[in-house]
């Protein structure tokens, strides 16, 4: 993983929060975890957008119910 030394300034109340909602060891620990969460959300409503524009469509034919068919058949019980 390629890092990055960054300067900012940031309240200490901010901080604090982070540090007690993401249970961080440290100020850089909670800050990883707080912007992870944060992309990860992001990326769901890029997701979420592309899919409003163009759902997903199931093939002619398509049943959940033949998949959980297939999928049993080598059940073991």
């Amino acid at each position: 993983m390629i890092t990055m030394k960054v300067t900012a300034i940031l309240p200490d109340d901010m901080i604090a929060d982070v540090k007690a909602f993401t249970g961080g060891k440290n100020i850089t620990d909670s800050l990883i975890k707080a912007l992870n969460d944060w992309l990860y959300l992001k990326r769901i409503e890029k997701l979420n957008a592309t899919l409003s524009k163009s759902p997903v469509t199931f093939q002619e034919g398509y049943s959940a119910e033949k998949v959980r068919n297939r999928s049993n058949r080598h059940d073991r019980s």
